[in-house]
């Protein structure tokens, strides 16, 4: 059992403080969400943890390892995994070379590779897309093959930045299932989206940022139910 744990994150840019002492934690096989409007400080929090941002104040660990001055490359080692917004996969090579070059990033050696491969390949159904470049692949294959790359490394959590974003409705409840099947190879999941029903829907518990500072954390129910989020951030007309 690992814990991903964030205590008293702050944030301080040119004088002015947007993130406000913000814990945050992720057990392995659990779905954890960070929520929050525009402006709330969620993406600069979920930077800190990534390790794309430094923190001004607080901690990171994985269980007593403290992580917080550790760049990405070496939380990577770790056993954080990242999966950015934005396209991630090189668009002129294959999807299986795709997840090559992320193999050849780990140093895994020819056997390592070869195993890992096939094993994601049949893992996320892309064995029939294996020789497909990427810029020929749908939002949804397309996320398939980036999440998939991302678990080259066999990382023990995995950090989702928008993971809904840009895909039709069809591939979103595709991508639901496959973040639920990762719960089963023993991860811990940390997402932030501003798709609040789809990333509700999956999580085991969620945080709900406002103006920098926690508004509410609980259950997927909890958050639903709280009249703090509806009020500052749901709007009361909003349904599930």
């Amino acid at each position: 059992m690992y814990k991903l744990k964030a205590s008293n994150l702050s944030k301080i840019i040119q004088n002015k403080q947007i993130v406000h002492n913000i814990s945050v934690e992720v057990n392995s096989k659990e779905i954890v969400g960070l929520l929050g409007p525009n402006g709330a400080g969620k993406t600069t929090t979920f930077y800190m943890i990534c390790g794309l941002t430094t923190a001004s104040k607080g901690n990171i660990y994985i269980n007593n390892n403290d992580i917080t001055n550790m760049p990405l490359s070496m939380r990577a080692k770790m056993g954080i995994g990242y999966l950015p917004q934005e396209s991630s996969i090189f668009k002129d090579l294959s999807v299986e070379d795709n997840l090559i070059i992320s193999a050849q990033a780990h140093k895994l050696t020819k056997e390592e590779t070869n195993s890992r491969i096939e094993k994601l390949l049949e893992l996320f159904n892309i064995q029939s897309i294996r020789n497909r470049e990427g810029i020929r692949l749908s939002g949804g294959e397309r996320r398939r093959v980036e999440i998939a790359r991302a678990l080259v490394g066999e990382p023990k959590f995995l950090l989702l930045d928008e993971p809904f974003a840009g895909v039709d409705p069809i591939a979103v409840i595709d991508i639901q299932n496959i973040i639920k099947q990762l719960i089963e190879l023993n991860m811990g999941i940390l997402i932030t989206d501003h798709n609040v029903r789809e990333t509700l829907d999956i999580c085991d518990k969620a945080y709900v940022m406002k103006t920098g500072e926690m508004l509410a954390e609980g259950s997927s129910n909890e958050i639903r139910e709280n009249n703090d989020v509806r009020k500052y951030y749901l709007g009361d007309n909003f349904t599930f």
